[in-house]
């Protein structure tokens, strides 16, 4: 019924009642479900319990009630009944209320207790479930407490003393409940009886060190905040502990436990299990109180680790162990507490070093226990790791897998979470290794990630100090920090380093190798953050040689890891060694390639790990290479054999490109590294790039590695033509490229190295060597810096500088490269280079002769360049370097063009000065004051060329210096562009020099010049040249060195005598212009005079040059066109001479007076213009004695020797010409000191001049063809310089017509040389037809036509002079009529016909002239000798031995005939009529010659037809006519001279008489034969000359004609008629003639009576 009823009553007391109530009735209320249980009647009992259920969820229970409840609960677990719903009642009971205290609750608790230890499973579980709750709730409750009570301050209660340990009286209730729990739970394991849980039967210490771990894990608070808990701590639970882990420590697997007195007690697995757990709790939460106790506990652990120990213990202890490991704040204060303490444990590095020997060891031991893991490892290794694909780790043999364990970070364990196990179960292989390494990777992870965020706290920090504003006090805390971090790192890094390289070693699966890495990285950048440079080195080590192939021969790394092998790391007496890498590594091999080393070797594998080390190295380079400092030197040495082996090579800017080696034939790379490259390159070049971010001490050892690196490379490559390594100098032109904005601070180390490489025996070493430096300088100028450039000279300077030392370099191809980079600053940067130009002009400039033609090419392109672009933007003070460096190139001997195309430069450069001539000058000069300034500060002269001349005017200095050097190039071409340039410029801009400069111009500059040339042009080789290279073919008339000398001194002399004439106003302003003059004349002189005809000729002409000055004459005496006048040819004036400034030239008689004062005596000082014209005076007579030497030394003909020598050097005719037409010029300007002795000088040299034959090599030029009459200008010039002087003295004063005779006396000279042309010396010399012109000989001019022009010109003067005192004097007259009896005597026989006609002619016109003066002065006696020389002129004239050429025409007869008449027409006219002042025996010779002329002379050679003609009738007539004329004129003033006349007529009589007679006998005897010709001619002739006799006689005056005569005359007539028989028809013709005139004498006689006689 009761039970029917409970549902009801249930359901309806909440409604009904009030919970209070309820609760404070509830005893009641329970009692009858109390009663209800107490039927153990099943059904019963559990609606019971469930009604009591209900009430405890609605809390309506009491303590009382629930005291009765326990009570009731007791009895039915002891009864054995409803098991699992005590459970449920007790765990409601005390988890819905608080009611349950003390004695109660410790009932409650041992009733759970003892249903755990029940034979039911179930029931056993679900107690073991509650018990965990209700301790869980004890403490939860007293949590609450505490909270409940936390704002109340309470006294601290009075310390007790540890005599009672049930002292707990300060505790309040719920604190009180769990603290004698937890007693009893620490008494329960320890086996001792329990103190509160009063009633428990039996209890496992496994479930109690469960419980006790819950607590300490679930409620550290409790234990930390009460005293009471500590307490406990301490003294129960520790002590308990390490007497339960004592069965561990002792036992040894395999020892025989006889030796021990007790049997030891075995480990049990699932206390030491729980025990470790409870180790694990203890440290995790309670290590600050209990320091000591930990420390133990931890060298347990450490202990456990051991090989000795069993297996499942060794891998529980490892799970413990990587529990730690993920704490690392907890592992900090390991090391604060005792590997910092002096006299304490250094637990932290033993727990490392147990980690790390633990691992070793698992690799050593061999699995004895576990056979299985043996074969297995086997079977692995024979078929090669590449096979298998868990991950594992392998070394020497053992193999080893790898599980995932647990989570990065979290140590997650297996085995310690083994609660229900109770046989110790069996380890998987690898299980223990994988716990160890992750317990190592999180210890790492650990540690950095915590040091690296308290150094990042730390530098925040810092920063707040620095920055005043926010006024944070400094966190002391982080103060200390620094030697905990480096005490750490330093107690692990070695036991880190020795187990990481053994697992990177054995590592076969790429995560694991990934994370060892990723590891060994970290603890790497940690060292460096903190200034730990040995460990950081050792890791940086350990990852460098994973990097590389085993066994690898790299001496950085070999020294370091001999130093850690010296260190051993004993871990409780047991030693860890480093071990060092295993070669049998089962590795995927991805590349084959060449050792980087000095002796050729094998070749070398690269694995794919290998290839995975190398990228972290890359990472830790990119990414922190800020903390690698020294040890930046592995890095990259290591990088640099990888990037060997792997063949990449540098490309554009120093990045790495895949490119096969040269000799690289056995480097292989599989296609999985072949995609991998591309990636490493450019990571590589990334690390570099990331340089920009490194602090610049980082730079700087970065830097300092890469030289050192490179240094070796360098070694390396000596003596070898092996490709070298090209890593170092890459990268350094990379690192130099990213730290542009910091260039200045690492500039000097980098280029320093880079230029020694430069300088490199190995072609492709050097080659980068000056690709990196240029590369470096071009970036470096085209940067954008902070300030400019411009502003910041010494940094531009700076930059510079290595291009500058590149050029002592002796190798072509570096010279190349910085030339070509020279030019690509010049396009780029030109304009900007400021005060670098010095400097790269001096790159430019330093070529030498030995360097090629493409170094020496390139140079110039850049010369050009700046030429032609930037001067205008150059200091001033650059253009003399440009200078220098123009005329360098000119003087380079590789390239002619390039010489040529310099001196071209030098022009331009001087057009460049000209046109910006006066901001040259004012910068010049600022900088000139500059310089003076600190000259002056230091105490020094100013040192610069040509000093003391101004700034500009030295720039003009150096730049004709340069073009003088050139000038005497041993190239012609380059002396000859290089002269034309030089006298271009000082005559184009030398208007620009200041006076003083000129004096330098003139001695140090052309007078240096033309020494130099005539040195040069007279030693020169007379050796032939056969070619000018290559195909060149040369012209003979430069085909010696000395016939190329010769142009240049040509061009050198016109040159300066240009000069000199141009600026002779300027010059004379010059104090020593005498002087230089004087030297000027020297020089023209040894040039005239030298054995070249071409420079000979050449200084004539330049002498012409500077005569022809003719500064006009101001005086009204004389015209302008004074010397047009005179006859000076115009081309002789020369149109500059008008651009000089006129100066008067003063025409004075005393000038000779003046000039001996002015040579020699004392001179007054004269007024400006009388001292300018005694200068001028004093210039020209120089003039005219340097003219006087050089003609008489080229004049005078060669002396010794027979005819067929050949001389030495005969003049030109063109060079005589040229000597000759400086006369007249000459002349004008010294005529005033112009004396006899000068006359006769220049005679003798015209006349040696025109004496000088013609090579017959040279006659075709110059000579006419010898039948025409020319003159050879030669001659010309010969006449025009007498006809000069003639006319000079026709109009100069009296004193000078002295001179008349002299000039006569020359000009008859010359007139012989028609018949007698002169004698070179004893040279013999060929007619001109007769010559071969292709054989040297010499060929006689054709001297007629001179002969024949000097008689004329005699003619015309004697006209002009016949009356002059000098000229009657000198017996001019008689010279004459002398000098003409040759032609006159020779007639036919002349070499030339025209010169006896002409000789004739002249004779006449000059005899017009000079007979009325020869009778004027006949009482004088001057004409006396006179007399007789005409007389015989005429007689060889008309009676001449030679006889007329056969060829000659009747014409040519008769017109010769007509000559004769003239000359005794003239005898008749001119001489006869004045017999009386005529000397009487010249009046004799002259009737001898007529009669004898009147007579006719038979010539033999007559043909019959001629006869007539040639007889010379017209002049026989004339001489009888002349001789009957004189002989019956009745003014016969002597009967000597009519007996003369008689006698001849006689005679004329008496012969023909003869002829006649003798023709008829003969006529006569011959019958029919013709009588000879000759004798028929001379009849006609007799018959003639009757008849002509006849006529004459009629014209006589009758009373003239003697008596004797007519009878002669008549008895002729008879002889006349017996001819008339004659069968000749010309006789008879001729008879008629002569019988006509008879009939005159027909007439009748008169008486004789008349006359009385008979």
């Amino acid at each position: 019924m009761l039970v029917l009823e409970q549902p009801s009553v249930l359901t309806a007391c909440p409604c009904i009642v009030s919970s209070l109530a309820l609760k404070e009735n509830s005893s009641e209320v329970v009692q009858p479900f109390l009663m209800g249980c107490g039927t153990k009647e099943p059904k019963i009992t559990q609606l019971c319990l469930a009604a009591i259920q209900r009430l405890m969820s609605h809390e309506v229970v009491s303590e009382a009630a629930a005291g009765n409840i326990i009570n009731m609960l007791w009895q039915l677990m002891e009864n054995g009944l409803e098991e699992l719903k005590l459970l449920q009642t007790v765990l409601v009971l005390l988890t819905t209320n608080t009611v349950v205290h003390d004695q109660v609750l410790s009932k409650a608790i041992v009733l759970c207790f003892r249903l755990h230890f029940t034979k039911d499973n179930i029931t056993n579980n679900t107690a073991a479930a509650t018990v965990r709750q209700v301790v869980t709730v004890v403490f939860e409750r007293m949590v609450a407490e505490d909270e409940r009570f936390k704002d109340i301050v309470e006294q601290p209660p009075p310390v007790q003393g540890n005599t009672n340990r049930r002292s707990v009286s300060t505790l309040r209730p719920s604190a009180k409940d769990a603290y004698m729990l937890f007693q009893d739970l620490c008494q329960l394991v320890n086996a001792d009886a329990p103190y509160w849980l009063v009633g428990m039967t039996e209890m496992t210490r496994t479930f109690g060190l469960e419980l006790l771990e819950s607590v300490l894990n679930d409620f550290p608070g409790v234990f930390l905040q009460h005293q009471e808990f500590s307490f406990l701590l301490k003294e129960r639970v520790c002590p308990l502990v390490i007497k339960l882990f004592s069965p561990n420590i002792k036992f040894r697997q395999g020892n025989s436990s006889a030796a021990s007195p007790a049997p030891v007690e075995k480990p049990y697995f699932p206390i030491c299990m729980r025990l470790l757990r409870v180790v694990s709790v203890l440290i995790k939460h309670f290590y600050s109180l209990l320091v000591t106790e930990c420390e133990i506990f931890l060298s347990l652990l450490v202990k456990f680790l051991d090989g000795e120990k069993p297996q499942w213990l060794r891998a529980v202890a490892v799970e413990s162990v990587h529990r730690l490991c993920v704490q690392p704040h907890l592992l900090r204060s390991f090391c604060l507490s005792y590997d910092m303490k002096q006299h304490s444990t250094k637990v932290f590095r033993d727990i490392v070093n147990a980690l790390g020997s633990f691992i070793q060891s698992l690799f050593i031991v061999l699995n004895t226990g576990n056979p299985a893991a043996t074969n297995t490892s086997t079977g692995a290794g024979g078929q090669g790791g590449s096979l298998t694909t868990q991950a594992a780790f392998e070394y020497r043999g053992t193999w080893i897998p790898l599980m995932t364990v647990s989570v990065q970070g979290s140590a997650k364990a297996t085995y310690l979470e083994m609660l229900d196990k109770v046989e110790p179960p069996s380890i998987p292989e690898g299980y223990a290794m994988s716990v160890a390494f992750s317990a190592l990777l999180d210890l790492v992870r650990g540690i950095t990630s915590m040091i690296e965020r308290e150094l990042a706290e730390e530098e925040a920090a810092v920063r707040r100090e620095a920055n005043p504003d926010q006024n944070t006090q400094p966190d002391v805390s982080l103060l200390g920090a620094h030697l905990v971090w480096e005490e750490m790192v330093s107690a692990c890094w070695c036991g880190l380093l020795a187990a990481l390289s053994l697992l990177l070693d054995a590592s076969t699966d790429e995560t694991a190798t990934e994370s060892i890495l990723k590891a060994e990285l970290t603890v790497a950048v940690l060292c460096g953050r903190l200034g730990l440079v040995t460990p950081r080195d050792a890791f940086i080590t350990a990852i460098c040689k994973a990097s590389l192939p085993p066994h690898y021969a790299l001496t950085v790394l070999s020294s370091n890891t001999a130093n850690l092998n010296n260190k051993a790391y004993s871990i409780q007496g047991q030693s860890v060694q480093i071990i060092s890498s295993s070669s049998e590594s089962h590795q995927q091999v991805v590349a084959v390639g060449q050792p980087l080393s000095v002796q050729p070797q094998g070749t070398v594998v690269l694995t794919a790990k290998n290839i995975q080390c190398m990228r972290t190295l890359l990472n830790l380079a990119h990414c922190h290479g800020a903390v690698l400092g020294t040890s930046w030197q592995l890095v990259l040495a290591t990088l640099q054999h990888l990037v060997w082996i792997l063949g990449l090579k540098p490309g554009f800017g120093g990045a790495l490109k895949p490119g096969r080696a040269v000799e690289g034939p056995s480097t292989v790379l599989t296609t999985a590294v072949m995609t991998d490259l591309p990636v490493i390159s450019n990571i590589l070049s990334r690390l570099f790039e990331s340089s920009q971010y490194l602090a610049d001490v980082s730079l700087h050892h970065l830097i300092s590695a890469l030289c050192s690196l490179s240094l070796e490379a360098v070694e390396m490559a000596y003596g070898t033509n092996k490709e070298p390594s090209l890593f170092a100098v890459a990268k350094l032109l990379e690192t130099g490229l990213v730290n542009m904005d910091r260039i200045e601070i690492l500039w000097r180390p980098l280029t320093g190295h880079l230029l020694d490489v430069c300088q490199h025996p190995n072609a492709r070493m050097r080659e980068w060597g000056a690709e990196a430096v240029t590369s470096l300088i071009k970036a470096g100028l085209a940067y954008k810096h902070n300030p400019p450039l411009a502003q910041n000279q010494r940094l531009q300077l700076l930059l510079l500088n290595p291009l500058k030392e590149l050029s002592n370099v002796l190798h072509a191809d570096i010279r190349q490269k910085q030339l070509e980079s020279v030019l690509q600053i010049l396009q780029s940067q030109g304009d900007s280079l400021g005060p670098g130009w010095p400097l790269v002009l001096g790159v430019i400039g330093a070529i030498r002769n030995d360097q090629g033609e493409s170094l020496i090419r390139t140079a110039f392109q850049c010369l050009q360049l700046v030429v032609t672009d930037f001067l205008p933007t150059m200091p001033c003070a650059c253009l003399q370097i440009v200078v220098d460096v123009a005329g360098s190139f000119g003087l380079q001997n590789q390239e002619l063009n390039i010489s040529l195309t310099s001196i071209g430069l030098l022009w331009n450069i001087s057009d460049y000065f000209f046109q910006r001539g006066e901001a040259i000058t004012q910068e010049l000069e600022r900088e000139e004051a500059a310089l003076q300034k600190q000259a002056q500060e230091k105490g020094e002269p100013l040192n610069r060329p040509f000093h003391p001349a101004p700034p500009f005017d030295c720039l003009w200095l150096c730049l004709y210096a340069k073009l003088g050097q050139l000038c005497v190039d041993p190239r012609p071409a380059v002396r000859k562009s290089a002269g034309q340039t030089m006298f271009s410029t000082i005559a184009a801009h030398g208007t620009l020099l200041q006076q003083s400069t000129w004096h330098i111009v003139v001695w140090k500059v052309l007078f240096h010049l033309l020494d130099c040339v005539r040195k040069s042009s007279t030693t020169a080789d007379k050796e032939k040249i056969e070619s000018g290279g290559g195909n060149i073919l040369i012209h003979h008339s430069r085909d010696t060195a000395e016939k190329q000398w010769a142009e240049t001194w040509v061009l050198t002399l016109a040159g300066v005598a240009r000069i000199f004439n141009t600026r002779r106003y300027l010059l004379q302003q010059l104090g020593d212009f005498f002087k230089a003059w004087e030297v000027l004349l020297d020089h023209i002189q040894s040039a005239a005079l030298s054995k070249n005809s071409e420079v000979s000729l050449a200084a004539l002409k330049s002498f012409q040059e500077i005569l022809q000055i003719a500064t006009p004459v101001k005086d009204s005496a004389m015209p302008t066109n004074a010397l047009a006048a005179m006859g000076v040819p115009p081309i002789l004036i020369d149109p500059l001479s008008a651009l000089g400034p006129g100066r008067p030239l003063l025409r004075s008689d005393s000038m000779l007076e003046r000039l001996t004062s002015y040579n020699g005596a004392e001179l007054q000082v004269p007024s400006p213009g009388e001292e300018l014209a005694l200068e001028d005076a004093a210039l020209w007579w120089s003039a005219w004695n340097t003219w006087y030497r050089t003609g008489t030394d080229s004049t005078r003909p060669p002396n010794g020797g027979t005819g067929t020598d050949r001389p030495s050097f005969v003049p030109s005719q063109p060079f005589l010409t040229a000597l000759v037409q400086i006369v007249p010029a000459l002349y004008q300007h010294i005529k005033t000191v112009f004396s006899m002795e000068d006359l006769r000088r220049l005679g003798v040299i015209l006349h040696g001049a025109v004496s000088i034959p013609i090579s017959s090599d040279a006659s075709p030029f110059i000579l006419p063809s010898y039948t025409e009459a020319v003159l050879t200008s030669l001659q010309e010039a010969v006449l025009t310089a007498l006809d000069v002087l003639q006319k000079a003295i026709c109009v100069g004063p009296e004193n000078l017509q002295v001179m008349y005779p002299a000039i006569f006396e020359q000009l008859l000279l010359f007139v012989e040389f028609s018949c007698k042309p002169p004698q070179y010396g004893k040279m013999e010399t060929k007619h001109v037809a007769n010559a071969k012109y292709n054989q040297a000989e010499w060929v006689a001019l054709n001297y007629v036509p001179f002969a024949e022009r000097s008689l004329e010109v005699v003619v015309d003067l004697y006209h002009k002079t016949a009356c002059h005192k000098a000229v009657i004097n000198e017996k001019v007259l008689q010279n004459i009529i002398k000098t003409l009896r040759m032609p006159l005597g020779l007639k036919y026989g002349c070499p030339s016909e025209s010169t006896w006609k002409l000789a004739v002619s002249s004779l006449l016109k000059v005899l017009s002239a000079g007979l009325p003066v020869a009778r004027q002065h006949a009482s004088s006696g001057m004409f006396d000798t006179m007399w007789p020389e005409l007389a015989n002129a005429f007689e060889d004239f008309l009676f001449t031995k030679s006889t007329p050429p056969d060829n000659v025409s009747i014409q040519e007869f008769q017109k010769n005939e007509a000559i004769d008449v003239e000359v005794v027409q003239l005898i008749s006219t001119e001489i006869l009529p004045f017999a009386i002042f005529i000397p009487k025996d010249f009046v004799g010779q002259i009737m001898a010659m007529l009669n004898k002329g009147s007579i006719h002379s038979q010539s033999s050679s007559f043909t019959e037809a001629e006869v007539d003609v040639r007889m010379r009738e017209e002049f026989s007539k004339v001489c009888f006519e002349t001789l009957l004329q004189f002989s019956f004129s009745n003014k016969v003033s002597t009967p000597q001279e009519g007996y003369i006349s008689r006698m001849a007529l006689s005679v004329l009589l008496k012969r023909s008489q003869d002829v006649l007679r003798r023709y008829v006998d003969d006529e006569r005897l011959s019958g029919r034969c013709p009588l000879p010709r000759q004798q028929v001619t001379e009849i006609i002739f007799v018959l003639k000359a009757i008849s002509t006799l006849m006529d004459s006689l009629k014209k006589t005056q009758p009373e003239n004609v003697d008596g004797t005569t007519w009878a002669q005359v008549i008895a002729l007539y008879p002889t006349l008629v017996e001819c008339i028989t004659c069968s000749s028809s010309e006789v008879s013709s001729a008879l008629k003639e002569a019988m006509g005139p008879f009939k005159d004498f027909m007439q009748p006689p008169v008486s004789r009576v008349q006359n009385g006689e008979s």
